[in-house]
């Protein structure tokens, strides 16, 4: 799609002039879920094909900002119904590049909102900033102050339910591609997931960053237990041992364990500062999806840095989100690590920020917004359902 470039007034960001928003368009895009299983049957209960929403903000201009909300759990077309019926209103006529006024008129407006969680503010926000830097001829990282151009990064388990022998081939191949660590995602009980840990261990060396994390599977006890076995193992972190809103566990499990606590994925931005200081973490978690975009994840990249602590990024599971993840890793140094899943969670791109290099690394795309290249082809080959709202 081509867009005119267009150069605008500078000066404090919510007064520089700029063409409004004009349209909110969804695109539903539907494609088969049975990769994400290594070969495996999908499993019961679980949909067979993934519809994620893929929206689009359109200023007056015709110049497009864009981002993918997740959808591996049936809620997609839902959710895109939502953001016409709900936030369309709030976008509509506004200035893209007044991003924080725009952020809090969504914030305030989810106020309200029982039923849902900032996630949906987290993937407007995204596309505010691709159509804002693309308005100005800027990346997002540059937009919000860039202090790197790479993020090492670490894989995640791809395998789902593996075997002692599937989870250590895949470490060992991690390694040999150049990931920088491995994460695993054991909560099936200690008497298979102990076992696993160590043959992983065995497998790839006492040296290389291993991560485990239990996504809140575990109770108390059965945590500790687990957490015994990564200090003897020298694993990296131990992230969401219980969950996030059991902050009296997480202080006890810290004490009790060498091995680092990473915890406050599931929170959103609201709850993050009291979260840091009754927890006392030496680590927190986020990404834009769950952290309110953009704008929320680099406040939560403020907050902990200003407590002396590292954030760590969060895979959001959704293409151009995960992009944007990289963006805000770029403008902080206080995290270690970007995140990167199973490729299903990246379709829809040309030549993929999210691809790493020969030393692991991932490079901050230096395009203006999100500085991707869209392969429409193939957004429309797996488009199942379009809305558009105008101003």
């Amino acid at each position: 799609m081509t867009q005119r470039r267009t150069s605008y007034s500078t000066g404090n960001a919510d007064q520089r002039s700029a063409p409004p928003i004009v349209a909110l368009e969804t695109r539903v895009v539907e494609f088969d879920a049975l990769p994400r299983y290594g070969g495996k049957p999908v499993p019961k209960g679980r949909p067979l094909t993934w519809k994620f929403p893929w929206v689009t903000l359109r200023a007056d201009d015709g110049t497009e900002g864009h981002a993918t909300a997740y959808g591996p759990h049936g809620d997609g077309p839902a959710m895109a119904e939502i953001l016409h019926e709900v936030y369309a209103e709030v976008l509509l006529g506004e200035n893209p590049l007044a991003t924080d006024r725009i952020w809090q008129k969504l914030t305030g407006k989810t106020r309200h909102l029982y039923h849902l969680s900032p996630a949906l503010v987290g993937v407007l926000d995204v596309a505010v900033w691709d159509l804002r830097g693309k308005l100005l001829g800027q990346s997002i990282a540059a937009m919000l102050g860039q202090t790197r151009a790479t993020m090492p990064t670490y894989r995640s388990s791809h395998r789902f339910e593996p075997t002692v022998q599937e989870i250590c081939d895949e470490v060992v191949s991690s390694k040999n591609r150049g990931f920088r660590g491995f994460k695993l995602q054991f909560r099936d009980g200690l008497e298979r997931d102990l076992p696993r840990l160590r043959a992983v261990r065995e497998a790839i060396g006492p040296d290389f960053p291993l991560m485990q994390d239990s996504v809140a599977g575990y109770g108390f006890a059965d945590a500790l237990t687990l957490g015994r076995v990564l200090d003897e193992l020298n694993f990296f972190w131990y992230e969401e041992p219980v969950s996030d809103y059991d902050v009296a566990s997480l202080v006890a499990l810290s004490r009790q364990l060498k091995t680092p606590i990473l915890a406050g994925e599931t929170l959103p931005l609201a709850a993050l500062e009291s979260f840091a200081d009754q927890a006392r973490l030496p680590m927190l978690r986020g990404d834009v999806l769950l952290k309110s975009g953009v704008t929320g994840l680099h406040r939560a990249f403020a907050l902990a840095r200003q407590r002396g602590l590292n954030l760590e990024i969060h895979s959001a599971g959704s293409p151009l989100l995960d992009v944007a993840n990289l963006h805000v890793a770029g403008a902080n140094a206080n995290g270690q690590f970007l995140e990167l899943h199973h490729p299903i969670f990246h379709l829809g791109l040309k030549n993929s920020p999210l691809t790493i290099d020969a030393s692991g690394l991932a490079h901050v795309p230096a395009g203006p917004g999100l500085g991707v290249e869209i392969d429409w082809a193939w957004v429309d080959a797996h488009t199942i359902h379009r809305r558009i709202t105008r101003l």
